[in-house]
């Protein structure tokens, strides 16, 4: 029988070279010589981003990938296994293709610049997943979809086998994207299609903002990306509130996105909905069901961004397993994304859970949201903003009103 644990994940892994760059804006010119920094070797992708967070944060985890037969794997191996050599065991060696490496290109107070292999991760099927070890979890976590053609190609019917096969056994699913790149197979593919036929097997979406532009409004994306050099700065209220309900429709009960520095919006179904998320459905229906909330950045100094949002999404996968408020899942989201900008790598500033916890509690400063919050309402106790849509909100309105 097969011990009991809380977590897998599975999907994308690869080796991370991040190099630090000086000087602003960074081009590269045929024929010209550009210096950059010593190089940090650390593990990528979410198996490795999310699944060592989520160790990290005390949650036991099992990690399923594929790494190739050469140097590169082994080294995948190595850095993952200092973590705990029982991470590796779910972590196949293929001979029949290389292993996949990023090289990280990061600049002080700019978000990262990536060159990707895929590696064997494109040639992973529904079939590498080990469902006894799922059926011994509360919970699966799978991640980029788009650095992984097997699992995209044909309508993706590998992803969607994964996630029916997944939610069959009666656990809570997970899903998160990464930005497809518009010049590879990954760019030209329905996303929108694939959304639909996946999402109605997931759980907890947990998508960034610009990723679910690309999916959903590649129009607004385009338009976005060419007229300003930050695309969040022109993203409204009104707009991630539509992308999250146009998720919701697909299946999901819960769907967080990303925002970078904006933080994160969190967007949940109601109660009959989220009685059928498995095992770890809410055990407070009431406090989850028809929740909006919006929870800031808190303020930090930021080493880089590589792997943050992953980071973030353990942060809220800890704190759902652990069964606490959506307020304070976006705020441990949050949280654990603000500690990982502290290192290169996506891991190494992340602290324990209880360390995380004592530092919100202990005053941990958030950022103010540059947007129009029109019909809004700050918490200052939790520094996190419910939305019009918020149930709460809107029974403790309809009793002040209603109060003589």
């Amino acid at each position: 029988m097969l011990e009991k644990i809380d977590a897998v994940v599975a999907g994308h892994i690869c080796l991370d070279i991040i190099t630090t760059l000086d000087g602003g804006q960074f081009t590269l010119f045929p024929g010209r010589l550009r210096q950059i920094g010593s190089p940090t070797l650390a593990t990528g992708g979410p198996v490795s981003n999310t699944g060592l967070a989520l160790h990290k944060l005390g949650i036991k985890t099992s990690l399923m990938a594929k790494v190739g037969g050469d140097w590169i794997g082994r080294m995948i191996l190595e850095l993952v296994g200092k973590s705990g050599r029982v991470l590796i065991k779910g972590i196949r060696e293929t001979r029949e293709v290389a292993s996949s490496y990023s090289l990280i290109l990061s600049t002080s107070g700019a978000d990262r610049m990536i060159l990707h292999h895929p590696g064997c991760n494109d040639t992973f099927v529904a079939a590498d997943v080990d469902y006894d070890i799922v059926a011994s979890s509360q919970l699966f976590h799978f991640g980029y979809p788009p650095l992984m053609k097997s699992i995209i190609e044909r309508g993706a019917i590998e992803l969607v086998e994964i996630f029916r096969r997944a939610k069959s056994l009666g656990v809570t699913t997970s899903l998160d994207m990464c930005m497809p790149d518009p010049f590879s197979f990954s760019g030209s593919v329905d996303w929108e299609s694939i959304l639909r036929s996946t999402l109605p097997h997931v759980d907890i979406f947990m998508p960034s903002l610009e990723e679910t532009l690309f999916m959903l409004r590649r129009e607004i994306f385009d338009s976005l990306s060419r007229e300003a050099a930050d695309p969040l700065s022109r993203v409204t209220v009104d707009l991630v509130v539509a992308l999250a309900e146009d998720l919701l429709s697909m299946g999901p009960k819960i769907v967080g996105l990303k925002a970078g520095y904006l933080g994160l919006y969190l967007r949940t179904a109601g109660g009959p909905a989220l009685t059928r998320m498995g095992l770890c459905s809410p055990r407070d229906l009431g406090s989850w069901s028809d929740r909006e909330l919006w929870s800031p950045c808190f303020e930090t100094d930021v080493v880089g961004t590589d792997g943050a949002g992953d980071a973030t999404v353990a942060g809220f996968l800890a704190a759902f397993i652990r069964g606490l408020r959506p307020e304070d899942a976006a705020t441990a989201a949050c949280a654990v994304g603000g500690c990982s900008v502290q290192a290169a790598d996506a891991v190494s500033g992340v602290r324990p859970w209880d360390e995380t916890l004592a530092r919100v509690a202990q005053g941990w400063r958030r950022k103010s949201l540059p947007m129009d919050m029109d019909g809004w309402v700050h918490d200052e106790l939790t520094g996190v903003w419910y939305g019009p849509n918020d149930l709460i909100l809107l029974t403790q309105t309809r009793r002040e009103a209603h109060s003589p």
